[in-house]
């Protein structure tokens, strides 16, 4: 990624080392930290256990926050699509930097 940088962040109390534009920076943060707020709610519920498992149930419960947030509308405009693309990039990112090596052939 040309111009990226650097950025570490924590989710679930481990951190994760990854790259960005620059400009996407505030963004990536957002979703940090959105990403972890929902797996530590998961986490601390107690019933789901595991990293990797709390990751794919908070990705899930993302992904439907996102898709039911459309207002009911059944072709979202360009932008909201864009803006919708744009974070699941971010959210797979993060959640590539999460899941094992080993997961991701599943």
């Amino acid at each position: 990624m040309p111009d990226s940088q650097h950025v570490t962040v924590q989710i679930l109390g481990r951190e994760y080392r990854l790259s960005c534009a620059p400009e996407e920076k505030d963004a990536l943060m957002s979703a940090v930290a959105y990403v972890d707020e929902k797996m530590t709610a998961i986490r601390d519920h107690g019933k789901i256990t595991g990293n990797d498992r709390i990751a794919v149930f908070a990705a899930l419960n993302i992904a439907n926050e996102l898709l039911s947030g459309s207002g009911g509308k059944k072709s979202p405009d360009k932008l909201a699509f864009q803006e919708f693309q744009h974070k699941i990039e971010s959210l797979k990112a993060v959640i590539d930097g999460v899941i094992s090596p080993q997961d991701k052939l599943l």
